[in-house]
């Protein structure tokens, strides 16, 4: 497949998709280059000093969708990833004084829920076995290509398979399906259980990364999307990379450089050359041209169409409904080195709880409340926030007896309103978070040694994320599966000829997951063998 003077393929943006991608084109025989604009590789998944002896996750921050056979295809392990998983799955702290812990078994959860609802607590493994069937559909669908509208035998055949997968499920399953893919999942959630403490640490799940109201119709899919996967064999769980997110993605460059992948770094794409209807390789910012027998982008599909491809190359209705995809995650993300850990007044001293997921929001009506204050001034004054602290299972990130905790919150919307922008804003949008913590753990400012934040803008000038969106687009009904991103293109393959996507932008959507390269990369070599790629 290889050819002398060419690459079989050029890959634009070296994440962890498009590394994923390279290293199964390699394992087939291709000659592959990886291009990545940033001195290094790893896109959002990244890990960096950020203040003098701290080191953290810059972006990315957490591990559970990477999936089990990228990490086995890709010897992940063999190149030193190391997965520990959270002791605890989140501790939501609660203004009044009470917390709740979630985890780590269901027997633990319910006696902890009981303290607020013996009903709550009764129902707790039934809505968790709900959950994990449809998840389990979820699962097997993500590892396949969804079928085209419009397709031929072969897509008509994957909708066949799709189908008979949702057949397999019992009527209640069926209706559990059409619930968390079409209702909200406040809507969800209060049909299950009146504890808001509960529902936060479920509702959570529902607006992370999604410019949304927890009962904003269609983000029980955000909240199921968030639980299907696993870490070291356990459904469900949440992880830390040892080393930090970068640990993925240099792992993944390690494998992909044995199998022969070049890999460059500080090489900007500005163009797609296309001729005939057809790509025919990329331009660099220096110039420099890389013909390729195909072009394979794991950027933003917005970022494709509308920045590096003429779109007199492409369907002027394509070409509208790009412009339409909406990209809104409405977040800022925050690394703070401590000095000590924080010390909650709901629950004092150390413990378990700083292994864990700190939900800082008491009820769904307050993160409901968040977004329509997000919409109206463009940030919410009550914010959101989910505090992580790896350092707490992993010690190379800080000095003995210090801490990094990753801070990530909800609502910040990448649109100001007139006269303001993130540049100027964002330092007294992140002192109003540390401000919020501070009411949670009055220790947590007077602890914090230094910080490096992060803004809607920020994401997207550093890393690509169109509008901020940190799943390169966002996870609603219109934009799933087979319209992932636009209806009729969702194979992974763009409206132009040896043209293919592998990021986040295609099923099964964002995440540290791998699939999307996965996937894509079995197509590529399918349409390779065909002779599709000549």
């Amino acid at each position: 497949m290889t050819s002398g003077n060419h690459y079989d393929a050029v890959i634009i943006g070296g994440g962890h998709n498009g590394l994923t991608c390279a290293c199964y084109l390699a394992a087939a025989g291709l000659k592959v280059r990886v291009l990545e604009r940033r001195g290094v590789v790893g896109g959002t998944a990244v890990t960096e000093e950020f203040f003098p002896g701290f080191r953290n996750s810059t972006a990315s921050y957490t591990v559970s969708l990477l999936h089990p056979k990228v990490i086995a295809d890709l010897k992940l392990r063999e190149h030193g990833l190391t997965l520990v998983e959270r002791p605890l799955a989140n501790f939501v702290p609660l203004p009044d004084g009470r917390s709740l812990k979630i985890g780590p078994t269901v027997a633990a959860t319910q006696a902890e829920v009981a303290k607020f609802s013996a009903r709550d607590a009764e129902r707790l493994p039934d809505y968790y076995a709900m959950l994990e069937r449809v998840a389990d559909m979820l699962r097997e669908l993500a590892l396949k290509t969804p079928p085209n509208a419009g397709g031929g035998v072969r897509d008509a055949l994957a909708a066949l398979a799709a189908g008979k997968r949702l057949r397999r499920l019992d009527m209640p399953g069926r209706r559990d399906v059409l619930d968390l893919f079409t209702k909200s999942a406040g809507q969800l959630l209060d049909a299950w259980f009146e504890c808001d403490a509960l529902k936060t640490a479920f509702g959570f799940d529902a607006i992370v990364g999604n410019f949304a109201s927890p009962y904003t119709p269609g983000s029980g899919y955000v909240l199921l999307h968030h639980v299907f996967g696993e870490v070291n064999g356990k459904k469900g769980t949440w992880g830390h990379a040892v080393g930090g997110m970068g640990a993925i993605t240099q792992a993944m460059a390690a494998e992909a450089r044995a199998r022969g992948v070049e890999i460059t770094t500080g090489a900007e794409v500005v163009r797609v050359s296309v001729s005939n209807g057809k790509a025919r390789g990329v331009v660099l910012a220096d110039g420099s041209e890389i013909a390729a027998r195909c072009v394979i982008s794991n950027l933003n599909p917005k970022l494709l169409y509308l920045k590096l491809i003429d779109e007199r190359e492409l369907d002027a209705d394509f070409v509208t409904r790009i412009r339409n995809y909406r990209c809104a995650s409405a977040t800022l993300r925050m690394n703070v080195a401590l000095a000590e850990l924080p010390a909650f007044s709901a629950l004092p001293g150390h413990g378990v709880h700083h292994q864990s997921g700190i939900i800082m929001a008491p009820s769904l009506a307050y993160m409901e409340r968040a977004y329509f204050d997000a919409r109206t001034h463009g940030w919410s004054r009550a914010p959101v926030i989910e505090m992580l602290i790896p350092s707490t299972v992993d010690d190379t990130l800080a000095p003995a007896g210090r801490h990094v905790a990753s801070l990530f919150y909800q609502h910040f919307s990448y649109d100001l309103p007139a006269g303001k922008n993130w540049d100027d804003e964002k330092e007294s949008a992140a002192d109003l978070v540390m401000d919020t913590v501070n009411r949670y753990a009055p220790n947590f400012k007077a602890s914090t040694l230094g910080r490096s934040v992060l803004s809607p803008l920020d994401l997207e000038r550093d890393f690509g994320l169109v509008g901020g969106d940190i799943f390169h687009g966002a996870l609603s009904l219109d934009q799933l599966y087979s319209a992932r991103p636009v209806l009729g293109n969702a194979a992974y393959r763009g409206p132009l000829a040896r043209l293919y996507m592998c990021g986040a932008g295609t099923h099964p959507g964002g995440g540290v997951s791998g699939l999307p390269g996965h996937n894509a990369a079995r197509e590529i070599i399918r349409d390779f063998r065909s002779g599709k790629c000549k």
